[in-house]
């Protein structure tokens, strides 16, 4: 899962973003609300940890807007603020759960394990295009009768399209997604791996295509059903 951070103070933020890694999520931080909300709108993250007191955007901003374009990744909010006019505000904003500072560590992964849990039972844990049916628990792609299992970044790339049919996932959007921030990876990386997928639909005979578009990226197209 990946993580997005957003904190105006680095050596939290970077404390934070080293007790995700450590326990196997992928993490990026924002230093700003204006970044935060940027990099929140790309939906390649699975939650973020957003500070109240930001510059650029408060927290309380940040979250409104997300919640305004559409946006249903779960937040969970940090502040020092403690009184309950705050949390109601965060709670009204459409933040899905509000930590005071200083908290525990165990306290935090505890809340993140809840929203992300949660999420992944609103999807009911299947995502379905076509005659295509992806189980995100043991990543088998499954048509009809046959199925075949996906490596761990021929889900998540196909895990994206399928969340989102009938629009563009553009391959910068899959690279930060897959790959991450820091990753040195290519448009030629996702091709490659666009490539496996294609093949993996032909082997279980799905009638399932990934089309590309030229400049614009990728849309899953269900074809004709035979």
């Amino acid at each position: 899962m990946r993580i997005l951070i957003v904190e105006d103070e680095p050596r939290l933020a970077r404390t934070v973003a080293d007790l995700l890694r450590e326990h196997r999520y992928a993490a990026d931080i924002a230093p700003d609300g204006p970044s935060g909300l940027d990099n929140a709108l790309t939906g390649i993250y699975d939650a973020v940890i957003l500070d109240v007191m930001l510059p650029g955007l408060d927290g309380f901003e940040v979250v409104r807007r997300l919640r305004q374009q559409g946006m249903r990744t779960p937040v969970l909010m940090l502040t020092a603020r403690t009184e309950v006019g705050d949390r109601v505000c965060g709670l009204d904003s459409g933040a899905d759960y509000y930590l005071t500072k200083p908290f525990s560590s165990e306290e935090l992964l505890a809340c993140l394990r809840a929203l992300t849990r949660r999420q992944g039972e609103q999807t009911e844990n299947v995502l379905a295009f076509g005659d295509l049916r992806l189980e995100l628990a043991s990543c088998l792609l499954v048509c009809g009768a046959r199925s075949v299992r996906l490596s761990r970044k021929e889900f998540e790339i196909l895990g994206m399209l399928m969340a989102r049919p009938g629009r563009v996932v553009s391959k910068e959007q899959l690279l930060l997604k897959v790959w991450g921030y820091e990753s040195d990876a290519e448009d030629n990386n996702v091709e490659v791996y666009i490539s496996f997928l294609r093949k993996k639909f032909q082997h279980i005979g799905s009638a399932v295509t990934i089309r590309t578009l030229r400049m614009l990226g990728y849309q899953l197209e269900a074809g004709r059903q035979v």
